[in-house]
C-alpha cells in the first residue's frame, strides 16, 4: 500500500474521530524527511534482554514492522537480533532507537556510534534524542549530533521524545535561524514527537504544536501498562465492539492520529495488539474516552 502523507489536523481529545476508516496494518505514513513509517509500532521498553531477541521475532511475525528501542532499554542488541531472526529484509522494517541522557554534541555523537555497533546496523531508521535533560545549549548540540548524522547518513530521520511545549519552541527558534543563515539542511528536519499518549495524560499543547508542523505523534505507553483495562466506559466499549480493552485503547490512539507504541512478551496479546484495524469508535465512543485527567507515568 502507498504511504499515506501525514497531515495532523484533530486535536487531542477531539469528539469527532480523525478518519481512520483507510488504514490497515500495512498502511504508512510519510514523515517530513520523506521516508515512511507503519502506523502502528511495537515497544521494547523493559523488555529483558534474554527475552528481547524472541519477542521482536515474534512481533514480526504478527505483522509489527516498526519497532521502538533506546539505549536506555539496555537491550538493542538483542532487539535488533530478533529483526534479523524474522527473516524480513531490513528495508522492510523500521527501527527507532533514542539517544541517552546526558544531552551534548559529543556524548549524543558517541551514543549514535554505540548504537550502530552493537547492533551491526548500517543506518538507523529514526534516531530521537530520549528526554530534554540539561540547558538549551546540550539540547541543541544534540540536535546538532542528529543532524550530521542524516548528513553521513547513518540516519534517515530525527525527532525528540518526552519534550515539552518550550523545549520544542526552543529547538524551532534555533532551526529557523541556522535555516536562515546556514539553510536547512544544517538545522535539521524534525519528523517525530514521541510523547506519552492515553485517555490519562493532557498533551494539547505539545500535540497541537506537533501536528501544526506536520510531525508524526508517537505514542509510548498507549495502553496505560494495562492500569485502567478494569474502568467501565474500556469494559463496555469493548463488549459493543467485541474487542479487548487494549484494543479499544489502541484504536484511539489510531483515530486520534497517533502511531501507538504498544508492549507485549506473550504471543497472544502481539496478536491483539494488532487486530484494531476492522472496528471503529465513533464520535459518541471517542467522547467517552475524555478523561479529564492527567496523570502521566514517569517514563519511558
Amino acid at each position: 500500500m502507498a504511504a499515506i502523507p501525514f497531515s495532523g489536523a484533530v486535536p487531542f481529545n477531539a469528539a469527532v474521530p480523525f478518519d481512520a476508516s483507510h488504514l490497515t496494518l500495512n498502511t504508512k505514513w510519510t514523515l517530513n524527511s520523506g521516508y515512511d513509517v507503519p502506523v502502528l509500532g511495537y515497544g521494547t521498553y523493559l523488555t529483558p534482554a534474554n527475552m528481547a531477541a524472541e519477542a521482536v521475532s515474534e512481533a514480526i511475525r504478527f505483522g509489527f514492522r516498526l519497532i521502538d528501542c533506546a539505549a536506555y532499554y539496555a537491550n538493542e542488541a538483542e532487539v535488533v537480533e530478533g529483526m534479523k531472526r524474522s527473516g524480513i529484509p531490513r528495508d522492510e522494517l523500521f527501527f527507532t532507537s533514542k539517544a541517552p541522557p546526558p544531552n551534548n554534541y559529543n556524548l549524543t555523537r558517541s551514543a549514535l556510534d554505540r548504537t550502530l555497533k552493537a547492533t551491526g546496523l548500517s543506518y538507523l531508521d529514526l534516531y530521537l534524542i530520549h528526554t530534554p535533560a540539561g540547558t538549551r545549549e546540550d539540547r541543541i548540540g544534540s540536535w546538532k549530533a542528529l543532524v550530521e548524522a542524516v548528513e553521513q547518513h547513518k540516519v534517515r530521520s530525527i525527532g525528540v521524545s518526552n519534550f515539552e511545549l518550550e523545549h520544542l519552541e526552543e529547538l524551532e527558534a534555533w532551526m529557523k535561524e541556522t535555516g536562515a543563515k546556514e539553510g536547512k539542511a544544517k538545522a535539521g528536519t524534525l519528523s517525530v514527537l514521541q510523547v506519552e499518549l492515553h485517555p490519562w495524560v493532557n498533551m494539547t499543547d505539545v500535540v497541537n504544536w506537533g501536528f501544526k508542523r506536520g510531525i508524526q505523534l508517537q505514542g509510548w505507553s498507549p495502553l496505560v501498562r494495562a492500569e485502567r483495562f478494569n474502568e467501565t466506559v474500556r469494559q463496555d466499549l469493548g463488549r459493543k465492539h467485541n474487542k479487548s480493552p487494549a484494543q479499544i485503547l489502541l484504536r484511539w490512539s489510531l483515530q486520534q492520529g497517533y502511531t501507538p507504541l504498544p508492549k507485549a512478551v506473550q504471543p497472544r496479546h502481539m496478536a491483539e495488539n494488532v487486530d484494531i484495524f476492522d472496528f471503529g469508535l465513533d464520535g459518541e465512543g471517542m467522547a467517552r474516552l475524555v478523561t479529564g485527567v492527567h496523570a502521566p507515568y514517569s517514563g519511558n
